[in-house]
């Protein structure tokens, strides 16, 4: 049997209230969004927004999935 390693990874998350909710976000994730009725809960949202991401994006092995590094000057 495999063991499978888990590595925790540690985001800053910006969040604000609107109305009664907590809105935040994980700047450096883009589209990485969420709310939650108390600061808890939107912690746990944006934990579950990130991992659907994660979800979505197609794996490397796809089939005519390619990559280049581009330069871009700031």
């Amino acid at each position: 049997m495999m063991r499978v390693m888990s590595q925790a990874l540690r985001f800053r998350m910006e969040y604000w209230k609107d109305g009664d909710w907590y809105v935040g976000r994980l700047p450096h994730v883009p589209g990485v969004f969420s709310q939650g009725a108390t600061l808890v809960e939107l912690e746990d949202n944006l934990r579950d927004a990130y991992l659907l991401m994660l979800e979505e994006q197609p794996s490397p092995e796809a089939p005519g999935f390619e990559t280049k590094e581009i330069e871009i000057t700031a």
